[in-house]
């Protein structure tokens, strides 16, 4: 999964010499939290919905509204701007991305290319939506979770059960986080089984494997086994 095919390609930008109302007008308009600067066509900053609030006069003052108007319209962006933003490259991975979104604790990232020219921007917006077809969400159906024995073959075992009684798999995921010692959990996201199928499925899936919890979007019940 590589940034340049979750980004978003088409950018609201500022200027650096557009006004704070504008940069509120645009994020209230377009509902964003980040607005990449450009000076020349380079980028040079970023503003944030948090930049902007702070630099808007306090609802606490005494200034009539007149006059709150132009002094806010004598704030420029390149003012309150926070220069050399982080950026990421189009080749990256996503995981890469959302490691980078957290540790810097940011909503939103611009993209540019290796001549440092804006060519995009993403979000956690597209980081869920990378989680959402990762998981097959979009096609409804029956989420597993497993903890099954880190071994080779172990995974094989559990969809062979699930293809025997005609369960189509849309993903499978698994992580270690939380798994005792020498186990794995597995998450697979079944779809188009009947409900007779189904219920033969969990059936043998509960005699020969260790389940975790099955979320059944088609009924939306949720089973927890195991917490």
């Amino acid at each position: 999964m590589l940034v340049k095919n979750w980004m978003s390609k088409n950018v609201i930008t500022l200027g650096v010499n557009d006004s704070l109302p504008t940069a509120a007008k645009l994020q209230k308009q377009y509902s964003i939290r980040a607005l990449p600067v450009l000076e020349k066509n380079a980028l040079v900053g970023i503003v944030t919905s948090g930049d902007i609030k702070r630099a808007s006069a306090s609802d606490a003052t005494s200034l009539g509204i007149h006059e709150l108007l132009y002094l806010t319209g004598k704030i420029l962006v390149k003012g309150i701007m926070t220069k050399e933003p982080v950026t990421v490259l189009p080749s990256m991975g996503i995981v890469e991305v959302a490691q980078i979104l957290l540790k810097h604790k940011i909503n939103s990232v611009p993209v540019i290319n290796e001549d440092k020219r804006l060519i995009g921007i993403i979000t956690q917006s597209d980081i869920f939506k990378v989680l959402i077809s990762l998981n097959g969400s979009e096609m409804r159906g029956i989420d597993f979770c497993f903890q099954i024995q880190d071994y080779p073959g172990s995974i094989k075992e559990v969809t062979d059960i699930i293809r025997s009684h005609s369960g189509r798999i849309a993903s499978i995921l698994s992580n270690y986080e939380k798994a005792p010692a020498g186990y794995r959990n597995v998450y697979i996201h079944v779809f188009q089984t009947d409900r007779q199928n189904f219920k033969s499925l969990k059936e043998a899936l509960l005699v020969e494997t260790k389940v975790i919890y099955i979320l059944d979007y088609l009924e939306e019940t949720q089973e927890i086994f195991e917490t």
